[in-house]
C-alpha cells in the first residue's frame, strides 16, 4: 500500500508517453517557439511497463495514460497490451484530445482500454479552432463517436474559459446529455505556459449557466476517489465540476504521475520531482519503489490554486504531466 505523508492512500497512476501535442490550447501550450525532448530522452514503453507493474503490486489500481497527446507516441495499442496482460482487472484508462482518435479507438480497445476521457471544450468550429490553433472540432466529433462504437466508456472534459467558450457550456452539456457520455468541467488551472490573461470560470460562474435553464440542480455526495464534484439535474442526468481552487480539493488526492522522461510528480501545482530512470533503466526495481515511496512521504498537502492572493500560477508544464 502506498500512502503518503498525510496519511491519503495512493492507487492511481497517471503516466505521460510524451509531451508533444497537435494542438496548442491556450490554456496549457505555449505560444512562443519552444523544442521539444528529444525522443531518446523518453523512456522505452519496456521502462515503463517494469515501473508500472511494480507500482501495481504496490498497490496501484488505476492507470491512465497521458501526454502531452499519448496517440501521438507510435506503438501506443503494444504498451496498453503489456499493462492489460499483466493485470487485466486493472482499471486502464486514457486521455486524449481526440482527434487521432477515428482510425485507432478499436484497436485501443482490443487492447484492453477501458475508459477514454476527450477534450470538448466547444461544439462550434471557430472557437475549437481559436483554442486548438487548428480546426479541430469535425474530426474530434469523429473520435468520440468511434470511442462510443469501440464500446469505451467516455468522459468528456470542458475547460471554459472567459471571452472565448464561456457561451458554449450548455450546448457541450446537453451534447454529453443527448449521448449519455459524462461531462466534467474544469476550473482552469493557472499556469505560466496558458496564453496571457486567461481567465477560467469558477465552479459557482458554472452552476449559474448551467441553472439558467437547469434550475433544481441537486449535489451528489461526493466520490472521494474522484476529483469532481457532481451535481444532478431533474431528469438524472449528473456532471461534474473539478474544483482545484476549493480549500478541500486535495483533501483526498490519491494521484502520482509520471512523466516520459522518468520524473515522478508528487503534485500537479508544484515543480518537485525525483527521476527513477536511471533505476528502472538499470533494473533496480526496488530503487525505483523506494524513490516513489519518498516522493509520497514528500508531497505537500495541498495546491497553492486555492490561495486568494496573486501568487497562484504554476509554473508546471501541463503537457508534460497530462493534468
Amino acid at each position: 500500500m502506498l500512502i503518503d505523508g498525510f496519511g491519503r492512500k495512493h492507487d492511481y497512476l497517471r503516466v505521460s508517453v510524451t509531451e508533444r501535442c497537435n494542438f496548442r490550447c491556450q490554456y496549457c501550450m505555449p505560444e512562443k517557439p519552444f523544442s521539444w525532448v528529444p525522443k531518446e530522452n523518453l523512456l522505452s514503453y519496456e521502462d515503463l511497463f517494469k515501473f508500472i507493474k511494480a507500482s501495481i503490486d504496490e498497490g496501484i489500481k488505476k492507470v491512465r495514460i497521458t501526454g502531452g497527446e499519448p496517440l501521438l507516441r507510435e506503438g501506443l495499442a503494444v504498451f496498453l497490451k503489456m499493462i492489460f496482460d499483466y493485470k487485466n482487472d486493472i482499471d486502464l484508462a486514457l486521455t486524449t484530445n481526440g482527434f487521432l482518435l477515428p482510425k485507432v479507438a478499436q484497436k485501443l480497445k482490443d487492447s484492453g482500454l477501458k475508459r477514454i476521457n476527450i477534450s470538448l471544450d466547444t461544439l462550434n468550429s471557430a472557437t475549437a479552432a481559436k483554442i486548438a490553433q487548428k480546426d479541430v472540432l469535425e474530426t474530434v466529433l469523429k473520435g468520440i463517436q468511434a470511442a462510443a462504437d469501440a464500446g469505451l466508456k467516455i468522459k468528456i472534459n470542458c475547460v471554459p474559459i472567459k471571452g472565448i467558450n464561456d457561451n458554449d457550456v450548455l450546448d457541450v452539456l446537453e451534447f454529453c446529455k443527448s449521448k449519455g457520455y459524462v461531462v466534467r468541467f474544469i476550473e482552469f488551472m493557472e499556469n505560466n505556459h496558458a496564453k496571457d490573461g486567461a481567465k477560467g470560470l469558477n465552479s459557482g460562474e458554472i452552476i449559474e449557466i448551467i441553472s439558467k435553464k437547469y434550475s433544481n440542480l441537486k449535489i451528489v455526495p461526493r466520490d472521494t476517489s474522484s476529483p469532481a464534484q457532481y451535481y444532478e439535474l431533474e431528469d438524472g442526468f449528473q456532471f461534474g465540476i473539478i474544483e482545484p481552487h476549493k480549500d478541500d480539493f486535495c483533501a483526498q488526492c490519491n494521484r502520482i504521475r509520471l512523466t516520459a522522461e522518468g520524473f515522478l510528480i508528487p503534485c500537479l501545482y508544484f515543480e518537485d520531482a525525483m527521476s527513477i530512470k536511471d533505476a528502472v533503466q538499470n533494473n533496480r526495481i526496488e530503487e525505483a519503489v523506494e524513490i516513489l515511496k519518498k516522493v509520497l512521504q514528500n508531497k505537500p498537502e495541498k495546491n497553492k490554486w486555492s490561495i486568494k492572493d496573486d501568487n497562484k500560477i504554476s509554473t508546471r508544464a501541463f503537457y508534460q504531466t497530462g493534468g
